[in-house]
Order: C-alpha cells, then structure tokens, then sequence
C-alpha cells in the first residue's frame, strides 16, 4: 500500500477515534465545533507519536523520489547540451 495513503488513513482514523467520544463524553452545552477542534488537537497529538514509522516511510518515499526526478532532468538537461551523444559512426568503406 502506498504510505501517503496509509498515513493519511491512519490520520482519519485516529481522528475519528477522538471525535467519537469527544462528541459523546463532552458537556452537551459545549459548541460542536469546539469539541471537533479538541479532537483535532488530541488526534494531531496521538498521530505525531503512533504514526512515527509510517511518517518516515512517506518522508522516504518523496526523498527517492525528488532524488529519481533530479537524476532525470540532470540526464535530460546533458541530453539536451549534447554531452552524451554517441560517437559519429565511421563508413567502413571511409577506412
């Protein structure tokens, strides 16, 4: 699975797991907006620390490929200078 996506998921579902019982447990009197934004505090909080490992998966993946992209244009940008052109081909009647 793709860890952009598995975090993101990961990041929605520990969401949802503060949302639920802040909206349950929280005074009834208490605006919903703010006990959304007091589950989006706890689940950032929660998420900075469980979801670690899959953080640095998604960070490794746009470092290799930001590095394959760079090595792309680096080939394209010689390409197109004529820095890797092949060698004329010698005629072999020429000789």
């Amino acid at each position: 699975m793709n860890p952009g996506l598995k975090y993101a998921v990961g990041r929605i579902g520990i969401f949802v797991a503060c949302a639920v019982p802040a909206l349950l447990l929280l005074p009834s009197g208490m605006n919903l907006l703010l006990k959304l934004m007091i589950a989006l505090v706890v689940s950032a909080a929660l998420s900075f620390f469980l979801l670690r490992r899959w953080r640095d998966e998604v960070a490794d993946q746009m470092s290799a490929n930001a590095r394959k992209k760079i090595a792309e244009k680096e080939r394209l940008r010689s390409a197109l200078a004529g820095d890797d052109e092949p060698p004329p081909a010698q005629d072999p009647e020429q000789r």
